[in-house]
């Protein structure tokens, strides 16, 4: 009987433990409105021939989804993992390598946004890496750069195992991941822009950017003269508006980091010129210091240009050709 009792108290000292355990275990809130069915059903009425962008692993690609890049310590969720993919050449060699940042206004979205680009991008022969970052309702600006910048340097870290040139590393963002692909990009070496998360050893430098329609500064009137509420997403990750907090919102512009050892830049533009926003004062300012960019416009009002079909492709071939041109032919600056 003494025996029984005994267990009976360790049971429910063992309960009371796992109850506990639960209870510190506290979900990250989610913003589940910007997805790819939802985008589609958005602008399907306009523009009927288009089709959703697939998920679909070529023959030549292999991949490994999911992999940890960083451990968040003491986080108000607890240690926090943050994730990539990465697809690669089946090819033994060493590629140039893409990092990509996906969108959804810094408080939705998640990196298999990213994945039917990805795939087509590795397929012509680029490592492609997607990116998980924290979101806005769980960390503000500037955590998401420090996560990227991170990741970054994870890819150099892990070069070889996964056959990258660590001298030929890209990125790339669409809509807000455009805005924090520029801003990555631009702040090469600027070491408030680093934090202090994994892989300190190596480099977070990039060779070249690419921007979907995101905004180059948040400052320039296409983007400060918006009407915004308290809870826009951009007001929301600044934490506040730009009379509230005016020198976030610049430190948050890629175009005021921008300098004469910048690397090349392609933009790809969609028919809004919102998301734009600063574009041509960056173009006319590399330009002046000798520095190559490009342009691409598909004339359509449809934003999410990159996630369907019949512009996907047409998207990857310029991404393609760019990172040829700045690689191949030795367009970045050493």
């Amino acid at each position: 009987m003494k025996q029984f009792f005994q267990n009976i108290f360790g049971l429910i000292l063992f309960v009371s433990f796992c109850t506990q355990a639960q209870q510190k275990t506290i979900t990250i809130p989610k913003d589940t409105s910007f997805t790819v069915k939802n985008e589609y059903k958005k602008y399907l009425k306009k523009y009927p021939q288009i089709t959703p962008a697939k998920d679909s692993l070529p023959e030549n690609v292999k991949e490994n989804r999911n992999l940890v890049y960083t451990t968040l310590k003491n986080t108000p969720y607890g240690d926090r993992d943050l994730h990539l993919d990465v697809f690669s050449p089946k090819k033994k060699g060493k590629y140039p390598a893409l990092i990509m940042v996906h969108g959804g206004g810094w408080r939705a979205g998640d990196k298999a946004l990213e994945v039917p680009m990805a795939q087509k991008l590795a397929a012509k022969g680029i490592v492609t890496i997607c990116v998980e970052y924290q979101l806005l309702q769980e960390a503000q600006y500037p955590a998401a750069v420090f996560n990227i910048k991170s990741a970054v340097r994870w890819v150099r870290a892990n070069a070889d195992k996964y056959g990258i040139d660590s001298n030929k590393i890209a990125i790339s963002g669409d809509s807000a991941g455009g805005q924090l692909a520029l801003l990555v990009g631009l702040t090469n070496g600027v070491q408030s822009k680093e934090g202090n998360q994994r892989n300190l050893g190596f480099s977070s430098d990039i060779q070249a950017i690419i921007d979907l329609d995101g905004v180059v500064d948040f400052m320039a009137p296409l983007s400060l003269n918006l009407k915004r509420g308290p809870d826009s997403p951009d007001v929301q990750w600044l934490g506040g508006t730009f009379y509230e907090k005016p020198e976030i919102w610049k430190d948050a512009s890629p175009i005021f980091w921008a300098n004469e050892k910048s690397c090349p830049i392609l933009f790809v533009n969609s028919g809004f010129p919102r998301f734009h926003a600063g574009q041509d004062e960056l173009i006319g300012m590399m330009k002046d210091w000798g520095i190559y960019t490009e342009v691409h416009k598909f004339d359509i009002q449809l934003h999410t240009f990159w996630l369907f079909d019949p512009w996907i492709d047409s998207t990857v071939n310029n991404m393609n050709n760019f990172l040829i041109k700045v690689f191949d032919n030795q367009l970045v600056k050493k």
